[in-house]
């Protein structure tokens, strides 16, 4: 089975340990909001390394920045505020519409091979242990885990703080393949377009939707879930979906949802492989400054046998009782 990637940037760069920002990152974050206001996305674009020139070509880059434009406008002011974990500058930057995280990294020649975006959310929030609200899977029928559990040879997020508790789940046949024969195309994959459900009565707290589903083997590095979708428990616990399929998602921003109910179907979009459901809990919407809670579902089935307050690890077939 093909090895399933999420990942926050393209490329991890030098390590920065300082916490004033570096003259590079001002020099070419000046030049990002400058090009990025005149709408100017060539230049934008030739900003980036070659390797995310490759990974997103001039059209994609262009629609994606044309996207933000529409939805949140020019950006007004940015603010500096760390290198998270020694990686990426993030930025605190007020559009005309929103204010929003923005996140670059350099590589050694100053070109930007990261850029992540995301709604900014103060910190200084509390940490939570695991979840206290009970939880059904997000899903219909039996899925494998390929990822989860909590050492890094079950599970490749936990190096991450808000995904260290994350699961990436597909379906698969008796021979243990995801696809049904070659794996060319999304539609092959068992997974995409299934349905993804609420594990919970929970507000649904962010919606992002209208990204291109990847080509299977190719990744977006630019906005890495893909299509999200975080519901927010009345525990305070945010319950981050990623990789929807295109349009598919049915919720909107501030609606209350029943546990069980439809939220969109299964998909491959972001910085995904393959379709796949990426799930996990955070304790803040903002997945750049949120710490990961493990998530215990009450009752499932596990390899055949009931399970109660069970966490899933890698190899688990899982589904609901």
């Amino acid at each position: 089975m093909k090895k399933l990637i999420l990942i926050i940037l393209l490329i991890l760069p030098i390590g920065a340990c300082s916490q004033s920002e570096k003259e590079t990152y001002k020099k070419v974050s000046d030049e990002f909001v400058e090009y990025y206001n005149a709408e100017d996305y060539q230049n934008v674009f030739n900003l980036f390394s070659s390797e995310m020139k490759s990974a997103l070509p001039l059209e994609q880059t262009t629609d994606f920045l044309k996207g933000l434009m529409l939805q949140v406008g020019k950006i007004k002011n940015r603010e500096f505020i760390k290198y998270e974990k020694g990686s990426y500058a993030s930025y605190k930057t007020q559009f005309e519409k929103a204010v929003l995280s923005v996140n670059i990294s350099l590589n050694a020649k100053a070109e930007i091979n990261g850029l992540f975006v995301k709604p900014f959310v103060e910190s200084n929030h509390p940490k939570l242990d695991r979840n206290t609200t009970s939880l059904i899977l997000p899903f219909k029928g039996e899925w494998d885990v390929v990822w989860g559990g909590d050492t890094k040879a079950l599970n490749y997020h936990v190096e991450n703080e808000a995904q260290k508790h994350a699961f990436d789940i597909v379906i698969t046949d008796a021979e243990g393949k995801s696809f049904k024969t070659d794996g060319k195309t999304n539609e092959d994959y068992y997974a995409f377009g299934k349905e993804l459900i609420a594990p919970c009565d929970a507000e649904v707290v962010l919606v992002v939707d209208g990204i291109k589903d990847n080509i299977p083997g190719e990744l977006n590095p630019i906005y890495v879930p893909g299509n999200t979708v975080i519901l927010k428990t009345d525990n305070n616990e945010y319950l981050f979906f990623a990789h929807f399929k295109q349009h598919s998602i049915v919720v909107k921003q501030g609606q209350q949802v029943k546990q069980g109910e439809l939220l969109g179907l299964c998909g491959n979009s972001g910085n995904s492989s393959e379709a796949h459901l990426h799930f996990h809990i955070q304790n803040i919407e903002n997945m750049n400054h949120a710490t990961g809670v493990k998530c215990f579902f009450d009752e499932i089935y596990v390899n055949g046998k009931i399970e109660k307050e069970y966490s899933p690890i890698k190899g688990d077939k899982i589904k609901n009782k």
